[in-house]
């Protein structure tokens, strides 16, 4: 895992995985709805990702 990781959580919020992810709040939500990153529901309203899932998502395509 990279050091960029390090200021996102194990479970990080949909917001927190926007700004990692640099993208706004909706994607995250579109990306979850499409099944391209798992939430787990915590609570009536909170919602929580897997910080390797998230990562994956953000990787570089192709060789470097």
């Amino acid at each position: 895992m990279s050091t960029q990781t390090s200021g996102l959580p194990a479970r990080p919020s949909i917001r927190q995985a926007a700004d990692y992810l640099n993208v706004d709040p909706r994607t995250i939500r579109r990306y979850i709805a499409a099944g391209r990153l798992r939430a787990i529901r915590v609570g009536p309203r909170l919602i929580r990702l897997d910080r390797e899932n998230v990562v994956a998502l953000g990787s570089p395509v192709g060789a470097l």
